[in-house]
């Protein structure tokens, strides 16, 4: 019996334990961003879990920190003493009953600039993680690349009318450096119906160029839909072409915070499509979208599958920044409050803020799981 290579089965004998190895490490990452920073400033802390809910498995070390693997694997926390729970609510009952010794090192009592630092680590690690991934990666491997050169335009197609003819070479791309016609590519296919300045070199000469991408959808090898941005170019490719292209190590840290820029703005541009009626619901995903795309780049390797984990790791930081309460962004904003007034907020709306952000963060969770499940059940069905 012959098997498809993607089918449902195999692709879910790939996505779990993927989508579980990917989201473990990009935890564990930020929580230990604010365990370490919370240990450099003293404060006691009470537990280290990966997951919620009960505990599966751990241990008590000798500062009293109980690390643990707990039974939902959606995420983590680290819990310091005197917080009635994972979320960092303050229990004013336990806090005020603490001796003098232990009352010193409780988070609460600490100043409120160490206070941002413990909770700014958290996304920070992240951002790091990120960087050093990609960096490694790049001085590792390289990247393959294209001259940015077109050879052909399409008659009629927006190319055309913006201009580009047969022989411009890219130089960059809303700012972005070209250094192959794969970056153009990309630059390109990420902006539809937006905008994008193109900058270029016509016989040895520079011009610059204005157009905006048609949209259009493209299905991918396994199956997936995608809106992206066309202009109608093409580039002729001979084995010749493509060269094995290694920077040096300092070049390599341009081109990776370039890339970090690059994912940074382009999601904020995709987030605000929505806000002016050009966004596609179909493009958001949350933990079943998450495990399938890591199921399914598993089976490219390892090397795409450790890309993907620290391009998630960059957006959950970037996300967790949000002045959301119940995320880092929440916290960071109660804290600039208080930095700015000389006060903490007060008690009662603290809590009304954390219950706005619990109800955001349920619903946005809600809405991922729908999209995720029952619209892609029926795009899949129509």
């Amino acid at each position: 019996m012959e098997i498809e290579l993607f089918e449902p089965s195999l692709q879910l004998l790939y996505a779990i334990p993927a989508f579980l190895l990917v989201l473990t490490i990009i935890v564990f990452v930020h929580e230990m961003g604010h365990y370490l920073v919370a240990r450099w400033n003293g404060i006691a802390i009470q537990a280290f879990s990966i997951g919620f809910g009960p505990e599966v498995i751990g241990f008590t070390d000798r500062r009293g920190t109980r690390w643990k693997l707990s039974a939902i694997p959606l995420g983590g926390y680290v819990r310091f003493v005197g917080d009635m729970n994972p979320a960092g609510v303050p229990d004013h009952e336990a806090i005020a009953a603490a001796d003098p010794e232990l009352a010193r090192s409780l988070f609460v009592n600490k100043s409120v600039w160490r206070r941002m630092a413990v909770v700014l680590a958290g996304p920070v690690a992240n951002l790091i993680f990120t960087f050093l991934v990609l960096y490694a990666l790049l001085l590792g491997y390289g990247r393959y690349t294209l001259p940015p050169v077109i050879d052909e335009v399409m008659a009629g197609s927006v190319a055309a009318e913006a201009g580009l003819a047969p022989g411009d070479r890219i130089v960059a791309v809303d700012g972005y450096r070209v250094s192959g016609f794969e970056d153009f590519q990309r630059l390109v296919a990420t902006a539809p119906e937006r905008q994008v300045t193109v900058e270029l070199e016509r016989a040895g000469a520079p011009l610059t160029l204005a157009m905006t991408p048609a949209a259009t959808e493209i299905t991918d090898r396994f199956g997936n839909t995608h809106r992206v941005g066309r202009i109608g170019v093409t580039r002729n490719v001979e084995d010749t072409d493509v060269t094995l292209y290694h920077p040096g190590p300092v070049e390599a840290v341009s081109l990776t915070l370039e890339e970090m820029r690059f994912i940074v703005q382009r999601t904020g541009e995709f987030l605000g499509d929505f806000f002016v009626g050009r966004g596609d619901i179909e493009q958001i995903g949350g933990p079943v979208k998450v495990a399938r795309v890591s199921g399914e780049v598993a089976t490219m390797g390892v090397i795409a599958l450790i890309n993907l984990m620290a391009l998630l790791s960059l957006n959950i930081g970037i996300f967790n920044l949000l002045p959301i309460p119940m995320l880092d962004g929440g916290h960071l904003a109660y804290y600039a409050y208080e930095a700015v007034r000389g006060k903490p907020m007060s008690q009662k709306l603290q809590e009304l803020g954390f219950r706005f952000g619990f109800a955001i963060v349920v619903s946005l969770m809600v809405f991922t799981l729908f999209n995720d499940t029952i619209l892609e059940a029926l795009r899949r069905w129509s």
